[in-house]
C-alpha cells in the first residue's frame, strides 16, 4: 500500500498493562513510520481477563477473555486494529475478524527467574515455582515432580513483584515480555525448548481487524514477517486439530532446520503423568503447506491417543 493510500487515522485497541502498551507502542512507530502522514492513536482498554485475578485463567474463560473488549471495540468502530500476543488469540478467530499480520518473532522461549537459584535443578525440594500456565506447569511436574507448582497471576511487573516479597522461590515467565519490558537482567536461565517448549505463537505479535476492513489488512501487510507468519502458521494449525484451549496444556513450536519448518508439539495431563510428545518437519514455502505440517502432526498425535490424554484434561476441569 502506498503512503497515500493509506487510512488517514488508524486507532489501535490494546489492553492497559505494561507489555501489552509497549506492544501496541511498537506497532504505533511502525506504522507511522510506513505512513508518516497518518495519524496513529491508541484506545486503552480494560478486559475481563485483567479485571480477574483471584482465579485461574482456565476457570473464567480461557485467554479469550483478553481479546474480547478490543474485538468489541473493533466492531463498534472505536477502533481499527488491535494489537495482540499471538499466544493469547485463540485458535478460531470470530467471524467478522482476521488476523491481518503476524510481526516478527521475539525470543519464543521461557525463562527462569529467581534471585537465589540459577537453574531448576538447583531448587531445593518442596520449593514453590510460580507459573499462570498450564502448559509450563505439566512439564515442571513432569520433571520436577519434587517441586510445587502454584499459580501467578498478574502482569509481569506484578508477577516479579510477588517473587521479590519471597512468595515463590522461582517464577516462570515468557523471555519475550521480561525483554520487551526491559527485565532481561532479571532471567537467571533460559529453558531451552526440549525441557519447556513453547506456547503456540509465544514471542509473536497478531495484528487483528474486522475482516470487511481490506484498507487496514492492506495497511498492516507490510508489517508482517514471512518466517515467523510460517511457524506460528504451522502451530496454530496442529492447536486447531486438536481442539487445544487454555484449559489444556498443550505446546507447539516451529523453527526453520536445515531448509525445513520442524516443528515439535506435545500435549499434556496437567499433572505431568500422561505428557505426549512428537514432531515433524517440512519444506514450506507458503502458508498452506505450514497448515499441513500442522494438521498431520495433529492427526498424528490422535492416532497415538492425545484424545485419551484429553479426556483426561477435561475430567479434571
Amino acid at each position: 500500500m502506498l503512503a497515500s493510500s493509506a487510512p488517514r487515522k488508524l486507532i489501535i485497541a490494546t489492553r492497559q498493562s505494561a507489555l501489552a502498551l509497549w506492544q501496541a507502542e511498537h506497532v504505533r512507530a511502525r506504522l507511522r513510520a510506513l505512513y508518516p502522514a497518518s495519524t496513529v492513536e491508541l484506545l486503552g482498554l480494560t478486559t475481563q481477563g485483567d479485571r480477574t485475578l483471584d482465579q485461574p485463567l482456565a476457570d473464567i474463560g480461557g485467554k479469550g477473555l483478553f481479546i474480547k473488549e478490543l474485538e468489541q471495540a473493533m466492531a463498534d468502530g472505536r477502533a481499527d486494529v488491535a494489537a495482540h500476543s499471538l499466544k493469547d488469540v485463540p485458535m478460531e478467530v470470530p467471524p467478522g475478524f482476521a488476523v491481518a499480520a503476524i510481526m516478527a518473532r521475539e525470543d519464543p522461549r521461557d525463562a527462569f527467574v529467581s534471585p537465589r537459584y540459577r537453574s531448576l535443578a538447583e531448587l531445593p525440594d518442596d520449593s514453590s515455582v510460580g507459573t499462570s500456565s498450564l502448559r509450563r506447569e505439566a512439564q515442571l511436574r513432569e520433571r520436577y515432580p519434587r517441586l510445587r507448582v502454584e499459580p501467578l497471576r498478574g502482569n509481569v511487573n506484578t508477577r516479579l513483584h510477588r517473587l521479590d516479597q519471597g512468595n515463590h522461590a522461582a517464577i516462570i515467565l515468557a523471555a519475550a515480555g521480561l525483554k520487551r519490558l526491559g527485565f532481561a537482567d532479571r532471567i537467571a536461565a533460559m529453558l531451552d525448548p526440549a525441557e519447556s517448549l513453547p506456547a503456540i505463537g509465544q514471542g509473536a505479535l497478531a495484528l487483528e481487524c474486522r475482516a470487511d476492513r481490506r484498507d487496514v489488512i492492506a495497511a498492516l501487510a507490510p508489517l508482517a514477517d514471512d518466517a515467523t507468519t510460517l511457524a506460528t502458521t504451522a502451530e496454530r494449525a496442529f492447536g486447531r486439530a486438536l481442539a487445544g484451549d487454555c484449559r489444556t496444556p498443550l505446546a507447539a513450536y516451529a523453527e526453520e532446520r536445515d531448509g525445513e519448518l520442524w516443528l515439535r508439539a506435545l500435549i499434556a495431563s496437567r499433572d505431568g503423568r500422561q505428557v505426549l510428545r512428537g514432531e515433524r518437519a517440512a519444506r514450506c514455502s507458503d502458508a498452506a503447506a505450514a497448515r499441513e505440517l500442522g494438521e498431520a502432526l495433529g492427526a498424528e498425535f490422535i492416532a497415538r491417543g492425545a484424545s485419551a490424554v484429553l479426556g483426561d484434561t477435561a475430567g479434571a476441569r
